[in-house]
């Protein structure tokens, strides 16, 4: 497992677009929004440059089921696509965007946001809200179709390795889940494994960013209207059970599958890469979604299993979750190609390499909100040190992740820290040219 993995960030809201767009090109966050551009017009090119289809033109047989979310033409980059889904199941979205310009024209009061919002969204209200619940079909959303969207897919890659066992070819299965999105549903047995009373809130709660607009993280964004403003103990609480709920209805899919293969014996010969396309705030920060550069929105998880991969070994380095994709490469034997951006893992999974493969890890964020996408948050996270930078604002963070994982102490205004900032600035510039950030920070901050 790797215990510091990271997503660069996003050029809008929907964070899981850019993290999909990275790892299916291999490019930088600002490289992969142009070569996504390029392969949406169906560019021959640009198509073969993608993972799967690496892959495929080496001998791989590729499947795919499961969420996409990606402006590519899909079924020109994997050999078999099942059951494709949208970015997230359907709900009360078209609803919520007429209410919230209902509530802008109105009111623009943060008091009043939650009697605008339909059955859904700016939840619980208090302790005795029963509006919505997460088990209730009735609520459509990864219920719709008659099965959760997650057995479905489980379903859908047992059905494909038992047929695999046909073929001599070897295959790579990309399998993407919807869950843990929102609306975090799963199963009442699964809810009632959390108890709410049992559930503790986070050591960053807050009931309100102090500047969420000025991060771009405003009520009309989505995520941010799950939730009641300001954000209540009981809701976090509501929240995080629903979440850790539909996480654990998750593993018990991944189970499934992982118990077939066991019983079919391809352990022996399969590397198993379990990733997330980012994190989620539920109340830290004053937070709901996964919108900002703190690590609950941007670290993911990361484990790797299979032959020759030494087990419980737990690696502290800082990566990307990008890394997958010529890590996929370098295990299948295939050459890496020069224009990827992010770094295999292989060495370090087989102990041949210990260093760090990145010095210091990038972040942005920008929305659609954004006068020009580009400008709400950046981050360098190096050593024992994250330093953030918020422009609209004109405002700078640092933190000692080492000491505070949380990211609850503000070091930015200690004198004692001025030299670490300034050290972190400079690196962070230098790394904003290697993935063509064109956002100038010397002009807006003094550093």
């Amino acid at each position: 497992a790797f215990s510091h993995t990271y997503n660069m960030g996003a050029w809008h809201g929907a964070i899981c677009v850019a993290s999909r767009a990275m790892i299916i090109t291999g490019k930088s966050v600002w490289n992969a929004k142009d070569e996504i551009e390029t392969i949406s017009s169906s560019d021959s090119s640009a198509l073969s440059r993608t993972w799967p289809k690496l892959l495929s033109n080496n001998g791989y047989m590729t499947y795919m089921s499961g969420k996409w979310h990606v402006n590519a033409p899909i079924e020109k980059i994997f050999d078999i696509v099942k059951n494709v889904k949208p970015g997230m199941p359907d709900d009360n979205r078209a609803k919520l965007y007429e209410n919230i310009s209902k509530w802008k024209e109105e009111s623009g009061k943060l008091i009043d946001f939650e009697n605008y919002m339909p059955i859904g969204y700016a939840r619980p209200k208090n302790e005795k809200d029963q509006s919505w619940n997460s088990y209730d079909s009735i609520f459509g959303g990864f219920w719709e179709g008659g099965k959760h969207w997650s057995e479905v897919l489980a379903d859908d890659a047992i059905d494909f390795l038992e047929e695999s066992k046909n073929h001599d070819a070897p295959h790579f299965m990309y399998l993407s889940f919807n869950a843990p999105h929102d609306p975090r549903q799963a199963p009442k047995k699964f809810l009632d494994l959390y108890p709410i009373e049992d559930i503790s809130l986070p050591k960053n709660y807050a009931p309100q960013h102090p500047y969420y607009k000025e991060i771009g993280n405003v009520p009309g964004l989505r995520d941010e209207a799950l939730a009641p403003y300001p954000r209540s103990k009981f809701a976090v609480k509501k929240h995080i059970q629903e979440y850790y709920a539909s996480i654990s209805h998750l593993d018990e899919q991944i189970g499934r599958i992982i118990k077939f293969m066991e019983q079919e014996e391809m352990l022996d010969n399969t590397y198993i890469i379990f990733t997330s396309d980012h994190g989620l705030s539920v109340g830290q920060h004053g937070l709901i979604g996964k919108q900002s550069l703190y690590d609950h929105s941007i670290r993911v998880p990361m484990i790797i299993s299979g032959p020759g991969i030494k087990k419980n070994r737990v690696v502290n380095h800082d990566i990307y979750l990008q890394d997958v994709m010529p890590t996929t490469l370098d295990l299948a034997g295939i050459p890496i190609p020069k224009n990827v951006d992010f770094k295999s893992l292989k060495p370090i999974l087989f102990e041949e390499d210990n260093e760090k493969l990145y010095n210091g890890i990038y972040g942005t964020f920008g929305c659609c909100s954004s006068s020009n996408y580009t400008d709400f948050q950046r981050m360098i996270r190096k050593d024992d040190f994250k330093l953030m930078l918020f422009p609209v604002n004109k405002r700078i963070e640092l933190y000692n992740i080492k000491e505070d994982p949380n990211e609850i102490d503000d070091l930015a205004t200690l004198p004692k820290y001025d030299e670490v900032i300034k050290s972190l600035f400079n690196d962070l510039i230098e790394i904003q040219k290697g993935v063509n950030d064109t956002l100038d920070l010397k002009k807006i901050f003094e550093i």
